[in-house]
């Protein structure tokens, strides 16, 4: 069984999408969705420096597009499981036939946009903690007043809130532990981000979701949603929830997936499930990075992909320009 994964924020680098509008329609395909989204994707992907494209309300549809542009040349039919990393969820959605493309990047547009208005209401941040008990770490996030925004696996969670909470946390880590401050604009996934859940709400009512037509892992809690409307209610409370990365994995183990694809910018997940599902068993990992990568990809789908996880929605906008030829390029 295979899965196909989607990066969130802080997995962007400068110009990683250069290689890919080399391939048919992809300039046009971005160009079109810049429109939606609200950004210029196409220089967001390609000539903007770091700083520009940490900005929340460039990176969220950014990310959200290059998944999608990715996967429209891979056979995603024959493959069972998606999960997505934060706004990497709106990506999935899109490619289990839950959300048109269309709608999944106008919704990472207003997500990504209300998030940074919502971080600049008040000073906050995250900080990654690293090692340690996840008893002992979870109960000093907590005693300072922060909230475990993120668990990412062994010994990596992510610490959101006031900045003095994460000032106090740095100079007070539990045993055995690393604080690493993020460069990231406020504390997501936590109640700080109120404003933005509410606006997003008001967009996704007015977008009708289809049921899933393979399996979705939801971050909330790593099960299994096979119904639309549930899941774009969860995908809006996402915004204030933390986000249960290590559940997804063990779901991953659980469903006995053995093939593993990230799609751009790809590495970051892939690092957490290689660490984490690590020894006997442990799926093959393929990060794709360029196009160059494409075959690889498609070569593992061929062997570990399969039509499990319920029938193929034929409208899907992405399955149905699955491609298995390697040559050919999605219209």
């Amino acid at each position: 069984m295979l899965a196909v994964l989607c990066p969130g924020q802080g997995s962007q680098k400068p110009g990683f999408l250069t290689p890919w509008l080399d391939l048919p329609d992809a300039e046009a395909r971005l160009h079109s969705w810049s429109e939606l989204a609200g950004v210029d994707l196409v220089h967001l992907g390609t000539t903007a420096d770091a700083d520009e494209i940490r900005d929340t309300a460039r990176t969220q549809p950014l990310l959200v597009a290059a998944a999608l542009l990715a996967a429209e040349h891979l056979p995603m039919r024959q493959v069972a499981v998606t999960a997505g990393h934060s706004v990497g969820e709106l990506g999935a959605a899109a490619l289990v036939g839950a959300l048109p493309a269309e709608a999944a990047i106008t919704l990472a547009g207003v997500r990504g946009r209300e998030m940074a208005a919502a971080c600049a209401l008040e000073p906050t941040g995250m900080a990654a903690v690293l090692g340690g008990d996840p008893d002992e770490v979870t109960a000093a996030i907590s005693a300072h007043g922060l909230h475990a925004a993120n668990r990412n696996g062994k010994g990596q969670v992510v610490a959101a809130g006031a900045l003095d909470g994460l000032e106090k946390l740095a100079a007070e880590p539990p045993e055995r532990v690393r604080v690493v401050r993020l460069q990231v604009a406020g504390a997501f996934h936590t109640p700080y981000m109120a404003p933005a859940e509410a606006a997003l709400a008001t967009v996704a009512a007015g977008i009708t979701p289809s049921d899933p037509d393979r399996i979705l892992l939801s971050n909330l809690d790593g099960t299994a949603v096979d119904n639309g409307r549930e899941l774009l209610e969860r995908l809006v409370r996402q915004v204030t929830a933390p986000v249960r990365w290590d559940l997804c994995m063990a779901t991953l183990t659980s469903l006995g997936v053995t093939g593993v694809i990230e799609l751009p910018p790809a590495g970051t997940l892939a690092g957490l499930v290689k660490r984490e599902l690590a020894g006997a068993g442990a799926p093959e990992i393929v990060t794709l990075k360029t196009p160059d990568d494409l075959p690889a990809a498609r070569e593992l789908i061929a062997r570990h992909g399969t039509t499990a996880g319920g029938p193929v929605n034929e409208n899907s906008p992405l399955t149905s320009r699955d491609n298995t030829d390697a040559g050919e390029a999605s219209s």
